[in-house]
């Protein structure tokens, strides 16, 4: 099993969303994080004064898959979050060692 997990732009997670349920994926999880790469945040003017932003707003999108699904599932989110812009931010791809479904006790692939 593998965790794949895409730090992606707040605006593109419709399209992520829509991306990764038309491949089959029926559950993720999603976290508001903050950070920077190479754009190194930004200045924002507010009440004339000019302030340096240092951490981006990202949204962390999670995806529990089998071994099979994992790239073809992390191509579909490149595509669905990609601008073309810096910033469109990473997808990382982990091993998964066991999973548990709580309700039922099912394990590893069957609680996905």
């Amino acid at each position: 099993m593998k965790l794949v997990v895409a730090i992606i732009k707040p605006f593109k997670l419709d399209d992520v969303r829509d991306a990764l349920t038309h491949q089959g994926i029926s559950g993720l999880t999603i976290t508001e994080v903050k950070g920077y790469g190479r754009q190194k945040g930004h200045t924002e003017i507010y009440r004339g004064a000019e302030y340096a932003v240092n951490f981006l707003p990202k949204i962390r999108v999670e995806v529990a898959v089998n071994d099979e699904h994992a790239h073809r599932i992390a191509s579909a989110i490149q595509t669905a979050a990609k601008t073309g812009q810096i910033g469109d931010g990473k997808i990382f791809i982990m091993p998964l060692d066991h999973a548990l479904r709580i309700r039922t006790g099912e394990t590893d692939s069957d609680a996905l």
